[in-house]
């Protein structure tokens, strides 16, 4: 969260893992709590390998998702998205542009209506907030779609939309869901679905309609999360606004 005062020349950044609630108190994104739930063997051997660059492959990675998400974010809301910018420069790396170019495939060749883009849910009541990326009605089917950049479909993933769903619930008691969804702008699919799959070349929509089994973990999750760091407050950064030299 950024916040201005113009009165006291500072802009001050409140850590990203938290949201405030009405009261003014703070809760854990949902993503935030996933730092409790266990990495599994493939992600230690993958840390083993790429040893003191995991760091920067991870920032990367991060960054990439963000770029990715604004991308589709602007795209929907109706802006006109240029990889070339007014200097005549590439304004995006290549491996982001191509993700943006399989969101637009997934728009052109599937019924897909956007209810609500980006929007943040808070419970004060369950104790924790996020940001969903889309409630959409997609060939008729309403769901939650969380949009992935990674190289896999992560377990945590499913926890993370159950977790969606029941902010959902709060947020928005009379909008339906049948389903919740990730698509996958990495994927390895080489065509087009067949029958009701949803996908193209490098991009897939994975879906699920149950997510009860996942909810429990999730709430097992944030038990644990809340154990080791039930004390733990947002840091906040200031930094002026401006600076001159006193005359």
């Amino acid at each position: 969260m950024i916040t201005i005062n113009n009165n006291t020349n500072q802009i001050t950044f409140t850590d990203s893992r938290f949201y405030t609630t009405e009261s003014g108190d703070f809760v854990p994104s949902v993503t935030t709590i996933g730092d409790a739930y266990p990495k599994g063997a493939e992600y230690f051997s993958w840390l083993k390998k790429v040893g003191e660059d995991a760091d920067t492959i991870r920032d990367e990675a991060g960054r990439r998702g963000s770029v990715v998400h604004e991308l589709t974010e602007r795209f929907d809301r109706g802006d006109k998205i240029n990889l070339i910018d007014g200097g005549g420069r590439i304004g995006f790396k290549l491996s982001e542009w191509a993700m943006f170019e399989k969101y637009v495939d997934f728009r052109d060749n599937h019924n897909v209506e956007h209810k609500l883009i980006e929007v943040n849910m808070i419970s004060e009541k369950l104790g924790y907030a996020g940001t969903m990326d889309r409630y959409s009605i997609i060939n008729g089917v309403p769901m939650l779609i969380d949009i992935k950049t990674s190289g896999a479909i992560y377990p945590f993933y499913w926890l993370q939309l159950a977790a969606y769903k029941e902010l959902m619930k709060e947020k928005y008691p009379d909008l339906k869901v049948e389903q919740v969804g990730i698509l996958w702008l990495n994927a390895k699919t080489r065509t087009a679905g067949k029958g009701k799959d949803i996908q193209g070349t490098g991009w897939q929509l994975v879906t699920k309609s149950d997510t009860t089994k996942e909810l429990e973990l999730f709430n097992a999750t944030h038990k644990l999360w809340l154990a080791e760091n039930g004390t733990m407050k947002p840091k906040s950064l200031n930094y002026n606004l401006s600076y001159q030299l006193a005359k």
